[in-house]
Order: structure tokens, then C-alpha cells, then sequence
């Protein structure tokens, strides 16, 4: 699946499925994110290999229609990232939603086409009837996100992230579809 689009700010984004090929960049775009200290889960810096295998497992899960995440790039830069994962067994009709779009590209309209367009294929490619995510509560810019493509709050998990020497509350939301 490619598709393109241009930015509020006239970027030209092209989006696509993740390939083997994009190690250099994958590698590149979760380091600086892990380097900038940003709302996301891991924390150290990844070495080739382990993006690599990483990758690998990634396609292979895309393959089996387990996973579907898509890379945004510009002028063949990975600039951003969202996915959906399946959940198992008698929660196979649920999929765990992440996003990520690199400094210098946030607040320019690419995270929503982009997670509109993951929703769109979540229900028509993968099935699924449910979306779920959870969003550090002191992460308005997500937060905004995610309420303006239809995800709503339905709990929080209190002090399960720490994160720049605070615990911090993961907010639970959910979509249907």
C-alpha cells in the first residue's frame, strides 16, 4: 500500500509499508527519538542488529496480517511511523495503535492522515472491530491526536511510566470501528 500526500506546511510525504531496505533510516529515526528523550517507550538507543531483527519480524507480521504499520518519508527520509498490532486469541478482533512522527514534523497534519489512514485499514484489511492505545498523560499533542480521530478515554494507569525522573500516568483509550 503507497500512497501521498502534502503537509499543511507543503512537505510531500510519501507513505508506504516498511521494507528490509529502510534499515539505515529505521535505525536512524527510533535513535533520534530515543536521543530527543520523547514520549515513547524505549529508552536506549538500538544497535543495526537489533533494528534489524526487529524489521525482519516486522514484515513477517504485516506478511501474516498480524500487524500493518506504515513509514512516512520525506525526500526519502523516515520522518514518521504508525502501526497497528493484533491482539490474540479471544482478543483477536482488537489492535494495539502507536505512533510516531520525528521533530520538525510534528503539528503538520501527518500523524492524522496518517493514523486515519491506519484506521481505515485496520477494519478493512486486518477486520478489526476495536483500537486501543495508551498516551502518557502529559503528552497533550498525542492526547489531541487522538481525540480528534475518534478515540476516546477510558481509564488511566497510575504511575506506570517513568519517565525524565517522574512517574507519569498512561491515559487508555479505544476506538471502535
Amino acid at each position: 500500500m503507497n500512497f501521498s500526500f502534502t503537509s499543511k506546511s507543503g512537505k510531500k510525504i510519501l507513505v508506504r509499508e516498511p521494507r528490509i531496505e529502510d534499515l539505515d533510516e529505521a535505525l536512524l529515526f527510533i535513535n533520534e527519538l530515543v536521543e530527543e528523550d520523547t514520549y515513547i517507550l524505549i529508552n536506549k538507543k538500538q544497535t543495526e542488529e537489533e533494528e534489524k531483527e526487529y524489521l525482519i519480524g516486522l514484515i513477517k507480521s504485516i506478511e501474516n496480517k498480524d500487524k500493518l504499520t506504515l513509514f512516512a518519508f520525506v525526500d526519502g527520509k523516515l520522518i514518521a511511523n504508525t502501526g497497528v498490532e493484533r491482539q490474540k486469541y479471544r482478543a483477536e478482533h482488537v489492535g494495539l495503535v502507536g505512533i510516531s512522527v520525528k521533530e520538525g514534523y510534528r503539528e503538520d497534519g501527518i500523524g492524522t492522515i496518517m493514523l486515519n489512514k491506519l484506521i481505515q485499514e485496520a477494519r478493512n484489511t486486518l477486520g478489526l472491530k476495536l483500537l486501543t492505545l495508551t498516551v502518557f498523560s502529559n503528552n497533550p499533542r498525542a492526547k489531541n491526536l487522538y481525540h480528534k480521530v475518534g478515540f476516546k478515554e477510558t481509564g488511566v494507569i497510575p504511575k506506570s511510566i517513568y519517565y525524565k525522573g517522574k512517574y507519569i500516568d498512561q491515559i487508555m483509550m479505544f476506538k471502535e470501528l
